[in-house]
């Protein structure tokens, strides 16, 4: 099948996965996904989204934690004309079978990031045209998803991703390390001693994918199962087999260098990568006189008003670019040093911040009981109420990653978070802070009442600005040094001191 036509849209499939070309059935209504590649749009594509948003869906837009950009509550099919226009203005696949695997992420300070190795935006644009011409990867799990970081200060190097490209200094020149898939669910990827010439990985990528694509036709044959994750493959085969096959179908031979060797240049800081919002507000490009800004979008959410209003920003004192971040935030790159000013304050009157510590820069929720039937609580409602309190009642001096799940699924978060608020009941919720044994960390409360979760939320973040050792430290190091008692004695001292 090639590119898609009006005529063979068939609104009445849906998928666990969505998409464009089958979008997926949600509580709130249908449920569309735009794959956004290295999470770059144009002022064209903004406006389309948006014209989009206001006439099928409900006047706004979601992006995600992969840079994707959600269309929700839909109440019919977008229909043939309207996503062979998406087609044409370059935010749709023009083959349709593609269209289903996830986002190709870069970081979203790709080209301007002071601290960068690569410029990694040439590298998603080629895997992604190649994939546009190969309707039998369609085979794989929708799942399946390749990352390029290019050692910027604003890493994606921990996000889950299937196959990570990860650039390396390597005596003077410059080289992909591969990362990989070998762990758990949302975990992320794993070094590999494999290292990859850039100018050498397309035919990389193509022969891991058809490696992979022979593995999950060979594994499904005529059935109907699931169809397995590449880190499936990996625990079945084990890595050496894995890499083996890879190589044999290469015309060159791939480096492996000890993994000793290559800390100094790849030494990652986990827990400060796991919050990763030091890209909001203002920064300086690696083009002189030129900065980015930051901006923090509530719970990810845009109003159609508010991406046209940015759209016309960027275009007016930019680049013309949108770049959306999988921490469900915007950046607007190429501002010259006289225009920011101006630029933060029209940011403002679309009702949104250019600040790390606004109260929403760094809550994240999923989309709750309106959205999803696995949900236990309204999240989404949950978290603005507690964003609004925390506004009024306390003044951040740094992102905290407050994290609300409905379920044990975690879908808005997959990585480590300073709290998470795991809905168990209607209106209840397990409270975990830090580090520990569980993906969500330590139990802090076992059975709270959403309507008190502000007052604790707030009492929590006092403690820590009042109780650190110095401004430096982190959240997450001052709860991981205090046990699970004593942060409840802090807590029940600070709510008995007037």
């Amino acid at each position: 099948m090639s590119s898609f036509a009006p005529s063979e849209f068939a609104p009445s499939k849906f998928a666990t996965c969505p998409g464009l070309f089958q979008p997926s059935v949600a509580r709130d209504g249908l449920l569309s996904r735009l794959r956004i590649p290295g999470g770059l749009l144009t002022v064209s594509q903004c406006e389309a989204i948006a014209d989009l948003a206001d006439q099928a869906g409900g006047g706004y837009v979601t992006v995600t934690n992969r840079a994707n950009v959600q269309i929700r509550e839909l109440q019919v099919s977008i229909d043939g004309d309207q996503l062979a226009h998406l087609q044409a203005v370059g935010l749709a696949s023009p083959v349709t079978e593609i269209d289903a695997l996830r986002n190709i992420m870069c970081s979203p300070t790709a080209g301007i990031d002071r601290q960068q190795l690569l410029d990694t935006r040439p590298f998603v644009a080629e895997w992604n045209r190649y994939l546009t011409t190969r309707p039998d990867f369609a085979v794989l799990s929708p799942k399946f998803s390749v990352c390029f970081d290019g050692g910027e200060t604003v890493s994606v190097r921990d996000r889950p991703n299937d196959i990570s490209l990860v650039a390396v200094a390597i005596d003077d020149e410059i080289y992909f390390r591969l990362h990989l898939s070998l762990g758990d669910r949302g975990a992320s990827p794993r070094e590999t001693d494999i290292l990859i010439r850039p100018e050498e990985s397309l035919q990389v990528l193509i022969a891991m994918t058809e490696v992979y694509r022979d593995y999950t036709m060979q594994t499904l044959g005529n059935s109907s199962r699931q169809k397995p994750r590449l880190r499936t493959l990996l625990h079945d085969w084990g890595l050496e087999t894995y890499l083996r096959t890879i190589i044999s179908r290469l015309p060159f031979l791939l480096e492996q260098k000890a993994r000793i060797l290559l800390q100094g240049n790849e030494e990652i800081d986990h827990n400060s990568f796991s919050n990763s919002y030091h890209h909001l507000g203002i920064h300086a490009q690696r083009q002189p006189g030129l900065f980015y800004v930051g901006v923090v979008l509530p719970l990810g959410r845009l109003e159609t008003t508010q991406l046209r209003g940015l759209a016309t920003i960027t275009a007016r004192y930019g680049s013309g670019i949108l770049r959306i971040t999988p921490w469900q935030t915007v950046l607007l790159s190429d501002l010259p040093t006289s225009e920011i000013s101006v630029v933060m304050q029209e940011v403002e009157q679309l009702g949104l911040s250019g600040s790390s510590t606004h109260s929403h820069s760094a809550i994240v929720a999923c989309s709750g009981t309106t959205g999803c039937k696995s949900s236990a609580t309204n999240t989404q409602a949950d978290a603005l109420v507690l964003a609004a309190h925390l506004e009024q009642h306390i003044v951040l001096d740094r992102p905290i990653n407050i994290h609300f799940s409905g379920c044990e699924k975690s879908c808005a978060q997959h990585s480590a978070s300073d709290i998470t608020l795991l809905g168990i009941t209607t209106e209840r919720y397990r409270v975990y802070v830090g580090d520990g044994d569980s993906n969500f960390g330590r139990l802090l409360y076992q059975n709270y009442r959403s309507t008190q979760l502000p007052d604790l939320v707030e009492q929590i973040l006092r403690v820590y600005q009042t109780c650190r050792s110095h401004w430096h430290e982190t959240f997450r190091s001052f709860v991981d040094r205090h046990t699970i008692v004593e942060l409840q004695q802090l807590l029940d001292q600070a709510r008995l001191t007037p």
